[in-house]
């Protein structure tokens, strides 16, 4: 069997992790796959290591823009999938609009499938890519042969939507890589902490409408009035009208730049060793479908105070403190929790380290090849028994 990867639209993120991560530590061969063909993009070809089953096919257009991308999609793949022997194409990207089958998608974006959480950005160019997404993936997924969700939560969502697909579905989460996983800590009482040496709770995520940040800086605001020793460290890329909210708060609540530190993007390699600096991890986005920085901050034995929006608590369980993302007293309340019971802060921090080992690169590449291979074989069954039913 030979495996096709339709990569032309994974460029950033934690769809670049997903498929470097899953290529890592597939081995198809024990799936009854022989070759693997991955159309990319150079930058996210380099990242993918070589292997002796792998081919990395590049095309110049992969490289440009997305009405490129998606010309290329759109009037070359099919063919140049048919013409290279690919028994199945896997779309981890979501949006396909060809005739090829048997397809295998992926959904890894929520956001155009929560029309709520849409609202945030008004009448904007991202609602309209929203809304397009929306449009191309509910008509890939629906013509999909297998569908893959990485959360129960982002199961629902999307069904509720498309309502129905044509083939087999499975939920296969994300993986964590190893190397962010630290042993727990010891928790320290907060009068352990002083303004000169403060309790350091770190938010890494996109400053973007959903994630929040202002009222995390507002919550952190309230800690500070009260005359606990905390600070706040926002890392992540930014989408610029949220940025802007996000600098007019802060030139509010701490205009000298005391205890809210923005340190824009931070390359994911470096990533672990920020972890290791800090006291407590927050996340509070109101809308993730399986939040990769979430995994990475129970493997780096934190306590964690996170949103009780989305899958949030499907993937956290009970390892974690909740809150409202949407109200700073909420969240105040909650890091509060943590920051006066280092018992708990214990506790929760050992809880979310176990419960990391469950998200494993390994177990997802498995699960990913064997369904692939699933959906194949049902196809070519299928197909088999109507050609016998038409003679």
């Amino acid at each position: 069997m030979i495996v096709g990867i339709d990569a032309s639209n994974i460029h950033s993120g934690g769809g670049v992790t997903h498929l470097v991560e899953l290529l890592r530590k597939a081995a198809p061969a024990e799936h009854g796959i022989s070759k693997v063909i991955i159309w990319s993009g150079q930058s996210n070809l380099d990242r993918i290591e070589n292997r002796g089953w792998l081919i990395k096919a590049h095309n110049p257009l992969l490289d440009k823009g997305l009405l490129y991308r998606t010309f290329w999609q759109r009037f070359k793949l099919t063919r140049l999938a048919r013409n290279t022997g690919c028994d199945v194409l896997f779309v981890p990207g979501g949006s396909y609009a060809g005739d090829f089958h048997p397809i295998v998608s992926l959904s890894q974006n929520l956001l155009p499938f929560e029309p709520n959480e849409m609202k945030r950005f008004g009448w904007s160019w991202m609602t309209m890519k929203f809304l397009l997404l929306r449009y191309a993936q509910s008509r890939t997924f629906r013509h999909s042969d297998g569908l893959i969700f990485l959360t129960s939560y982002a199961h629902e969502a999307v069904m509720r939507m498309i309502k129905k697909t044509a083939g087999s579905i499975a939920i296969i989460p994300h993986g964590v890589e190893n190397e962010f996983f630290t042993p727990p800590r010891e928790q320290l009482p907060i009068d352990r902490y002083s303004f000169s040496k403060p309790y350091r709770i770190i938010y890494v995520s996109k400053i973007d409408m959903y994630k929040h940040q202002w009222k995390v800086a507002e919550a952190v605001s309230k800690l500070r009035s009260q005359g606990l020793p905390v600070v706040l460290d926002l890392t992540g890329p930014a989408y610029r009208p949220a940025l802007k909210i996000l600098m007019e708060d802060l030139a509010r609540i701490d205009p000298v730049k005391e205890f809210v530190h923005y340190s824009g993007n931070v390359p994911h390699i470096n990533l672990r060793d920020k972890l290791g600096e800090v006291d407590l991890f927050l996340f509070a986005s109101s809308c993730e479908n399986l939040p990769n920085i979430l995994l990475e901050g129970m493997a780096a034995g934190l306590p964690i105070a996170c949103s009780q929006l989305g899958p949030m608590p499907e993937i956290l369980g009970d390892a974690g403190v909740y809150f409202d993302p949407e109200s700073p007293d909420d969240i105040s309340h909650a890091l509060l929790e943590l920051i006066k019971s280092p018992e708990l802060r214990e506790r929760l921090s050992k809880a979310s380290f176990r419960l990391a080992h469950s998200y494993s690169w390994n177990r997802c590449a498995g699960e990913t090849f064997d369904f692939i291979a699933h959906v194949y074989n049902v196809y070519k069954n299928d197909t088999a028994e109507t050609r016998n039913v038409e003679v």
